[in-house]
C-alpha cells in the first residue's frame, strides 16, 4: 500500500507532514517513495545503464544521451561503492550486485523514502554486508529507509527502531536499544520460543535413498545415501551445482551417468512423473516461477501434483475444495477462502501452499532447494 500497489480500505498516510493520497505505484514514485521489492524488476537482457534509465531517458534533441546517462549511472554506483559497470548485463550480476542496481534506480529518481522488502534473500555473507554498509550509507545521506526483514541479525545491525507485525497486525515498536532479540522473535512468533530450534534426535533406519556416481547438467561423481528420518544438507555457493543436482534428482534435467536407488532398487528418474511415482517431491528455489499457478486459486493449485496421468482431467471442485481447506487448516495458511488467487498471498504462505501440495502426494522423499527464499 505505500507503494501503490494496492489500494488501503482505511487509513491515512502521511509524507513530510501532509497528507497524500497513494493510488498507484506511479504516485508513490512521484512523491519520492521508491520500492526494492523481493522478486527483481529489472530487465535481465539490457545494461546497467539502460535498466536505471528505462522510462526516465536523457535525450539531446531526437537522440537518447548516453554519454550523460553513462556518466550519471557511473557517478551513482560509484557513491554506492559498488564495482558495477554502466555497461554491464544485468543478468550477467550477481543477486547483491542487482539489488544495488536496484537501488541505484530509485535514487536516480530522487526518491527520499526507500523501502526494501526482503533484500537479502539468496546473497551470500559478502553481500549482505554491503547492502548493509549501503543502507547505513542512504540513512546517512538524508534517505528514510523502511528495511522489512525476518532476518533478525540484519534488523539489529542497522535499525534504529523496530515495528513487528504478524498476521497482518501491529504488534509492537521498539527503540532498538530497548530491544532484545529474544523479545523481538516471541513478538514474532506470538509465543515465548527458544532462540534456536532444537530438533529431537531420530533413530537411524535403512537407506530409502541413494545417488551413485551421479553426473550431468553440470555436476559431476556425487554420490550420497539418505536414510528413513534423515535430513542430509547439501552446502555450496551460488552457482555450485546444488539446484542442478536437485533437477537431475528429480528428473526435470536427464543425467549422463550414474544411478538412483529408492528403498534399495534401481530407478530410472528420467522425468519429474516418473519421480512423483517413486514418492518423491521437489520444492524449488523459485517457488512463484516453477512451484506455483500465481494466477489461480489455492484449491486448484494444492491438488494440482495428486493427479495420475489416467485420472480424468475433470477434478471435482468439491474435492479439490476439501484437500485444500484440510491443508489450509493444517499448515496455518492464511487466506480468505480457498478459492484466493495465490499470487495475492505473502510469500511465506506460498510456500506452505507449495507444502501442501507435495503432502497432498504423500511423498517421502522432499528435495528442498533454498526452501526460505524468499519467505
Amino acid at each position: 500500500m505505500l507503494s501503490g500497489a494496492h489500494t488501503p480500505d482505511k487509513g491515512e498516510i502521511y509524507f513530510e507532514g501532509q497528507k497524500v493520497n497513494i493510488d498507484n505505484p506511479r504516485t508513490a514514485m512521484k512523491i519520492g517513495i521508491h520500492t526494492i521489492y523481493q522478486e527483481p524488476t529489472l530487465f535481465p537482457y539490457l545494461s546497467v545503464m539502460e535498466n536505471l534509465f528505462i522510462g526516465n531517458e536523457i535525450s539531446r534533441g531526437v537522440l537518447l544521451n548516453k554519454t550523460e546517462m553513462t556518466a550519471k549511472t557511473k557517478e551513482m554506483l560509484e557513491f554506492l561503492h559498488s564495482n558495477i559497470y554502466p555497461d554491464d548485463i544485468v543478468g550477467e550480476l550477481g543477486s547483491g550486485d542487482r539489488k544495488i542496481v536496484e537501488i541505484a534506480r530509485g535514487l536516480l529518481q530522487d526518491s527520499r523514502v526507500v523501502i526494501l522488502d526482503e533484500p537479502t534473500s539468496s546473497f551470500s555473507q559478502t553481500e549482505i554486508d554491503h547492502l548493509l554498509n549501503v543502507v547505513k550509507k542512504l540513512a546517512e545521506s538524508g534517505i528514510s529507509i523502511v528495511y522489512i526483514s525476518h532476518h533478525i541479525e540484519e534488523v539489529f545491525k542497522i535499525a534504529d527502531r523496530v515495528t513487528v507485525i504478524r498476521d497482518g497486525i501491529k504488534i509492537n515498536t521498539y527503540d532498538i536499544q530497548n530491544l532484545t532479540k529474544q523479545q523481538l522473535i516471541n513478538d514474532m512468533v506470538g509465543r515465548d520460543v527458544s532462540l534456536f530450534y532444537k530438533r529431537p534426535k531420530v533413530p537411524i533406519d535403512d537407506v530409502v535413498f541413494e545417488v551413485k556416481n551421479l553426473s550431468g547438467n553440470g555436476v559431476k561423481g556425487i554420490s550420497f545415501k539418505v536414510r528413513k528420518g534423515e535430513l542430509v544438507g547439501i552446502a555450496g555457493m551460488v552457482g555450485s551445482g546444488r539446484t542442478e543436482l536437485a533437477e537431475i534428482l528429480f528428473g526435470a534435467k536427464k543425467a549422463d551417468s550414474g544411478q538412483i536407488l529408492v528403498n534399495g532398487k534401481k530407478v530410472n528418474i528420467s522425468t519429474p512423473q516418473s519421480a512423483i511415482s517413486n514418492r518423491m517431491c521437489y520444492i524449488t528455489e523459485d517457488k512463484q516461477v516453477t512451484g506455483l499457478f500465481l494466477q489461480h486459486p489455492i484449491d486448484k493449485n494444492i491438488p494440482i501434483a495428486s493427479y495420475s496421468k489416467s485420472a480424468t482431467p475433470f477434478a471435482l471442485p468439491s474435492n479439490d475444495a476439501k484437500l485444500s481447506q484440510k491443508y489450509i487448516d493444517s499448515l496455518r495458511i492464511i487466506t480468505p477462502s480457498v478459492s484466493q488467487l495465490v499470487m495475492f498471498l505473502s510469500g511465506g504462505n506460498q510456500q506452505k501452499v507449495v507444502l501442501a501440495k507435495w503432502f497432498a502426494t504423500n511423498a517421502d522423499i522432499f528435495i528442498f532447494d533454498e526452501p526460505t527464499i524468499p519467505v
